[in-house]
């Protein structure tokens, strides 16, 4: 097994978007990439951290491979905005890509190149590429929140616009 981390904003819709993928074994909603040992919630929202929201992915690369996870991770976040993610505003909800070697570091810097170039985009990529440290699960209320609180997750994908940028870009 091996792990991907990557930060797209709102951890509850980064977790649904990889959760029911082939290959994929687990995901765990959770923050990284800061200073503070074992952040809460309140702590990491608080801009004080260094933290982002992120997922931590555990998949099978006979049966997924990291460049899958990473045309996945790309088709659910805004890569050209450097302050949030959608209605999600701040420091904690930047887009990064933490790679744990350097397969997955060459492979990200290659992805992001080629979706700059691609021309889909008006303004460049601004996702950070940096390596992975260490990192802290959220708490319990929050893993799975799409499949605990449908009607609630819905309602917060559809309202912070990620799902109407999906459509319109994708």
């Amino acid at each position: 097994m091996k792990k991907a981390t990557f930060a797209g904003g709102c951890f509850w819709c980064s977790e649904a978007d990889f959760k029911d993928k082939k290959g994929v074994i687990d995901v765990f909603s959770g923050f990284t990439g800061g200073k503070k040992k074992n952040p809460t919630y309140d702590e990491v929202c608080s801009e004080t951290t260094g933290h982002v929201e992120a997922i931590e992915v555990t998949y099978d690369p006979l049966l997924v491979s990291y460049d899958e996870l990473l045309e996945i991770y790309w088709r659910h976040i805004d890569p050209t905005d450097p302050d949030g993610q959608f209605a999600d505003r701040g420091l904690q909800y930047r887009a990064v890509i933490f790679y744990h070697d350097d397969e997955q570091k060459r492979k990200a810097k290659a992805s992001k190149e080629k979706l700059d170039k691609s021309g889909r985009f008006e303004k460049p990529i601004v996702t950070m590429i940096k390596p992975a440290s260490q990192f802290y699960r959220a708490e319990d209320y929050h893993r799975d929140y799409y499949r605990k609180n449908p009607l609630r997750y819905k309602m917060y994908r559809l309202g912070s616009g990620r799902e109407k940028f999906i459509k319109e870009m994708w």
